[in-house]
């Protein structure tokens, strides 16, 4: 049954792309003032913790003790079965609300920004409706595109240039419209597709300044020439940038 009224607050904490340094000074006041912060964990098969540390929880650890952490499964990976998800997302969204019950703030860790493809609006809509009256607070986060721009060299705009972010999850064909049109495109979550990507990149004229990454800031970390992509699959979360074409010399998009 859900609470009538409740003075809980739920915050969402943008924790960056993995580097625990890219973690901002009110992100970690954030983490460090709540009650508990819980973080994601991918399910097993069974359902159940697979008992993986994810790069939130392996990130938050840096600034708050173990015992303050709390490990919530979600379903991260389930895209075919639409039951067991919503069973999932119902059983996440009751853990996180008897949480909020019990400790009245609770923090959410997630990875990038948690306003840009995140777990968090999920949980977030679940859990007011579960616990009315709960105040929902997002702390900004250092997105992968910004984390990979900065390590690559790749600048993502210029002067009126648009900046497309694309999931790849929602096709390669979505990700060629994006090519096909000006300015600057970021896709998200390709590595599974990475064979289609190069395809789209190069039927566009787009890979000559294209460059990929995965596991920004940490010791498994690659940052490589798109036109280097032979059709392998990469990690899931790799992050792709396409600069717009830039003609004009300096100040050339103002």
């Amino acid at each position: 049954m859900p609470d009538v009224m409740s003075d809980s607050r739920l915050v969402g904490v943008g924790v960056g792309p993995g580097d625990p340094e890219l973690v901002t000074v009110k992100g970690v006041n954030a983490l460090r003032a709540s009650d508990v912060v819980v973080v994601p964990v991918m399910a097993a098969p069974d359902g159940k913790d697979g008992g993986e540390r994810g790069r939130a929880e392996a990130t938050v650890l840096h600034y708050v003790p173990q015992e303050k952490v709390v490990r919530v499964v979600f379903a991260l990976n389930e895209r075919t079965d639409q039951g067991r998800r919503e069973a999932a997302w119902d059983a996440a969204g009751e853990r996180v609300a008897g949480l909020l019950r019990e400790h009245g703030t609770v923090a959410f860790a997630t990875i990038g920004d948690p306003n840009v493809y995140s777990t968090f609006t999920y949980l977030a809509q679940t859990v007011v409706e579960l616990v009315p009256g709960t105040a929902i607070e997002t702390v900004p986060g250092i997105t992968a595109m910004q984390d990979l721009a900065a390590r690559s060299g790749a600048v993502l705009t210029e002067g009126t240039e648009p900046l497309t972010l694309v999931p790849v999850t929602a096709g390669s064909a979505v990700l060629k419209d994006a090519l096909a049109g000006p300015g600057t495109v970021v896709a998200y979550k390709f590595g599974r597709q990475a064979a289609e990507v190069a395809e789209a990149l190069r039927e566009t004229g787009r890979i000559g300044d294209a460059v990929w990454g995965s596991a920004l800031g940490l010791a498994e970390e690659s940052i490589r020439p798109a036109a280097e992509l032979d059709g392998e699959p990469l990690p899931y979360l790799s992050t792709l940038i396409a600069p717009a074409r830039r003609e004009g010399g300096r100040g050339g998009k103002l």
